[in-house]
């Protein structure tokens, strides 16, 4: 009787893992291939942070050294329909004001541009109703941020 509970065991734990299995490849063959950074900064400005507008698209910071300006972009996974973007940036400090774009866009928001050498900042967009927003970030070298969605 044992062995053939520990049979009926193995066969439904099997089962469940062909579910998930099938689940996973299901979901990663739908899920929207994530939006790349279309250069929309000019040339000479680098990725220098991105966060995902989740299920939507990216929000790229960008960061030119010529320039000494940081550059963010909103950028939508698929072109389609007109949708409502927003990005926006401004320093973390309230040194600068929020410079921002927002409208019914196809593809992305921005760009939008602020000096940013030796200052922390602030950052983010939103696709549809979908935000996120990163605080206090690229200060200097290294400086992830906090990241909120919405």
């Amino acid at each position: 009787m044992k062995r053939s509970r520990a049979i009926a065991g193995s066969a439904a734990a099997l089962a469940v893992a062909g579910l998930a299995t099938m689940a996973t490849a299901t979901g990663a063959a739908a899920a929207p291939t994530p939006a790349a950074y279309n250069g929309a900064c000019g040339s000479g400005y680098k990725v220098v942070n991105s966060v995902p507008v989740t299920g939507k698209g990216t929000v790229y910071l960008t960061y030119s050294a010529k320039t000494g300006k940081n550059c963010v972009v909103t950028v939508r996974n698929s072109p389609g329909a007109p949708v409502y973007m927003y990005t926006y940036l401004t320093a973390t400090d309230g040194s600068s004001d929020y410079v921002y774009d927002s409208g019914q866009y196809t593809s992305y928001a921005g760009p939008v541009y602020l000096p940013g050498k030796g200052i922390c900042v602030d950052w983010g967009g939103a696709i549809g109703s979908v935000s996120v927003s990163v605080s206090g970030s690229n200060c200097g070298r290294l400086a992830a941020g906090v990241v909120t969605h919405h």
